[in-house]
């Protein structure tokens, strides 16, 4: 009787709790998002506190409702946020979770340092409890982190396999999402806590009980509520990844260096970086990539006739030219000597036929030597999938087409036909 009890206050307090955050989140719009965001991080101190010393008997075992309803219950917040909203908001709550206990473990540390004085009879602060339990929120939000990129790329991953069963990917989720965390958690309460194998047990159970309850709850709120974006997101799983990890702002910083100090167009180590992520993302939206390399005719007798500085000038002058024809969604690099790419994301070879043939007279009719003599250049063009799926394979067949606009005597474009 006592552990059916217990039961039908678990699934009370599991509805309560998911009442109240969707309604927050529901309302997020007129009260906010910060206010679904400090509830999420005002419960985590709750909740480790309770998976730490508060069990209670079920008839499969004896679990907390710290684990089973408050942590199991965010991870499912969690991915609801970023359904509603996308992955640069959902990161928001983790890493503040992770600052935030960061500084928890840090303040325990220096509190303990303290000399204290008893003021009311009979209670002394118990420091070393607000050392464990610092380390055990440090620990449950490292594991938080790791969950929540989990349970979001496999849900996108998922989307691929099972469109439409929206609840039955919510529940496929949190089931192995919440069987990882379980394990990660367990570890650390058996070694601080020596927590014995049937709260491991009691608490996988009762976990897999909350991804039942939670998949159909939120599988009902998304089903009659309006919501307007895709149960599938149309990004690449590798930039909803980088999203999550702060990578873009990287990716940000990164295109403000990797540039030539000559020209100011972007260099060959940002072509490495850049026309692998290019390409891969244009196979995964059935999109084309062109690539159009470009070489400078007769370069070497600019520099031994004029010398190195009128050449830096004329190299100078032809990115200038080249850059005034191209998009601002092209991406252009400087690749070695009097070499130069371009790679053009959804533009076809028809149309890089076009767009080369452009950058090769903008060339010749603004570029002179100092002697007022023409400046020319030989193209060669490849794109996907035609000439390959790789950045390797566009550089090869570009790089032979290059050369073959050389031998037909120069000043020309070549592509694959």
């Amino acid at each position: 009787m006592l552990s059916m009890t217990n039961v039908l206050l678990f699934l009370c307090e599991g509805l309560v709790y998911v009442a109240v955050m969707i309604t927050l989140l529901h309302l997020r719009h007129l009260l906010g998002i910060g206010v679904f965001i400090a509830a999420l991080g005002v419960l985590h101190f709750i909740e480790t506190y309770l998976a730490a010393v508060f069990y209670v008997q079920l008839p499969f075992g004896v679990i907390s409702p710290g684990s089973a309803v408050l942590f199991a219950g965010k991870l499912m917040m969690i991915l609801l946020l970023y359904l509603k909203e996308d992955a640069a908001t959902v990161r928001q709550p983790i890493y503040g979770l992770l600052a935030g206990n960061f500084l928890t473990v840090a303040l325990g540390l220096l509190l303990q340092m303290h000399q204290t004085v008893s003021v009311v009879p009979n209670r002394t602060a118990d420091l070393a409890f607000i050392d464990e339990m610092g380390w055990l929120m440090l620990w449950g939000t490292l594991l938080l982190y790791l969950d929540a990129l989990l349970i979001i790329l496999l849900y996108e991953r998922l989307g691929r396999w099972v469109r439409g069963f929206l609840t039955l990917r919510f529940l496929l989720c949190g089931i192995v999402v919440l069987t990882f965390d379980q394990a990660g958690f367990y570890i650390a309460l058996h070694a601080l806590n020596g927590a014995p194998a049937e709260v491991f047990w009691g608490g996988w159970f009762a976990k897999m009980g909350a991804a039942v309850f939670y998949a159909t709850m939120l599988g009902a709120y998304m089903h009659f509520s309006s919501h307007s974006r895709p149960f599938v997101s149309r990004q690449p799983i590798g930039d909803i990844f980088n999203t999550l990890t702060f990578r873009e702002r990287y990716e940000d910083l990164l295109s403000k260096s990797g540039r030539d100090m000559l020209t100011g167009v972007l260099d060959r180590s940002r072509f490495e970086f850049e026309a692998p992520r290019l390409i891969r993302n244009a196979a995964a939206s059935g999109g084309v990539v062109s690539l159009i390399m470009i070489d400078a005719d007769h370069f070497k007798s600019v520099n031994d006739r004029f010398g190195h500085l009128e050449g830096d000038k004329v190299l100078k002058a032809i990115a200038a030219a080249i850059q005034s024809g191209l998009r601002q969604s092209d991406y252009f690099f400087r690749y070695g000597g009097e070499e130069f790419v371009v790679l053009c994301d959804g533009l076809d070879h028809a149309g890089a036929l076009l767009r080369a043939e452009d950058l090769r007279n903008r060339v010749a009719a603004d570029v002179v030597t100092a002697d007022r003599a023409a400046v020319t250049v030989s193209i060669g063009i490849a794109s996907t999938p035609v000439d390959g799926a790789a950045a390797q394979d566009l550089l090869s067949k570009a790089d032979a087409r290059l050369y073959e606009a050389k031998r037909r005597g120069r000043n020309c474009v070549v592509g694959n036909a």
